[in-house]
C-alpha cells in the first residue's frame, strides 16, 4: 500500500494549484472518468488525485505528465487549460 500524500505545507491552496485542479477535475468529468479511474490509469492514488482536485498538492512534473497521459491531453494542453 502506498503511503497517503499530505497537503503541501507550503503551496496548499494557492490559486494555481486550484487552477491545476479545477481543469484536472473538468477534463476527468468530460472523459467521463472517476477520481479512482484517473488514479488507476495514471497509476497514482486515488486520495492524491483527490487532493489534486483540491489544490492541496504541489504536483511533480512525473505525476502531471501521467494524469495528463491518462487524461489523453499533452501536458501543456493540459497547463494552459489550468492558466485560463
Amino acid at each position: 500500500m502506498l503511503p497517503m500524500a499530505r497537503p503541501s505545507p507550503t503551496h496548499s491552496g494557492s490559486k494555481e494549484l486550484a487552477y491545476l485542479g479545477k481543469a484536472i477535475r473538468g477534463l476527468r468529468l468530460e472523459v467521463g472518468l472517476s477520481q479512482e479511474a484517473l488514479a488507476d490509469e495514471a497509476g497514482v492514488d486515488r486520495s492524491y488525485i483527490g487532493g489534486i482536485e483540491r489544490g492541496e498538492h504541489n504536483v511533480a512534473l512525473v505525476n502531471l505528465v501521467k494524469i495528463a497521459q491518462a487524461l489523453k491531453i499533452t501536458t501543456a494542453d493540459l497547463l494552459a487549460k489550468a492558466m485560463l
